[in-house]
């Protein structure tokens, strides 16, 4: 058995899925760095937003040089249990969680956050932390991947695996529902705000939920490629 094991985990070792879990962690940490820059941007301290946002540029770029060594990887491949289609799309949902906070720092940093109601900025701060829940528990998902390697896929771990699947969608959703009333609370304060701060303060909102909808797609895909393999 141990011998088994041990021939498996050699296959991994050869096959794009260790990279594909640094991919993840590197999407997580700009993300998490993502946080610390909307504390700076509500706080109106543009120096502190500055660092972070170079910070999350240089993990977004250090992703896409894992990507590109994962697509190179996987023609020559051995004994892949997935799809490599499967696996390319599912690596493209997993991608854009950190395109997704590279956005959303750029973003904020086109205007500054002068003057805007406090009940705004509790609505931007408790969306990025539950789109922050959401990529940490899709971390916890691509995770248990490498598990489900070493076990062969057996039954038992797919079925523990997928349990995590609906809970990033519930989180997906719960986002999706934080998005909307910040929304309205954004466009109630449109006197306020100006035209401009309401669009740009919109774009904001798009691109921190895209971090959860991406999430919940890296999740949908890889149930995908791991079912249908």
């Amino acid at each position: 058995m141990k011998d088994y094991i041990r021939s498996v985990l050699d296959v991994v070792a050869e096959s794009p899925f260790v990279p594909l879990e640094m991919h993840a962690r590197k999407g997580v940490l700009a993300v998490e760095k993502l946080a610390e820059a909307m504390e700076a941007y509500c706080n109106g301290d543009q120096a502190l937003l500055d660092e972070r946002t170079e910070e999350i540029d240089v993990l977004e770029h250090e992703a896409d040089k894992i990507k590109q060594k994962i697509r190179a990887s996987i023609p020559s491949s051995v004994r892949l249990p997935v799809n490599k289609k499967d696996l390319l799309s599912f690596l493209k949902q997993q991608d854009s969680i950190a395109d997704f906070a590279q956005a959303s720092a750029y973003w904020m940093t086109l205007r500054p956050c002068k003057d805007l109601p406090d009940e705004i900025k509790e609505g931007f701060l408790e969306l990025m932390a539950n789109s922050l829940k959401t990529a940490r528990v899709y971390d916890q998902l691509v995770g248990e991947l490498y598990k489900l390697l070493a076990t062969s896929f057996s039954k038992e771990e797919i079925k523990e695996t997928m349990q995590i699947v609906p809970e990033v969608e519930k989180l997906e959703h719960d986002v999706d529902v934080l998005e909307t009333a910040l929304l309205k609370k954004i466009f109630e304060h449109e006197g306020e705000i100006g035209g401009a701060g309401v669009c740009h303060l919109m774009g904001l909102v798009e691109r921190i939920g895209g971090i959860a909808d991406k999430s919940a797609s890296a999740a949908d895909r890889l149930r995908s490629m791991i079912l249908r393999r």
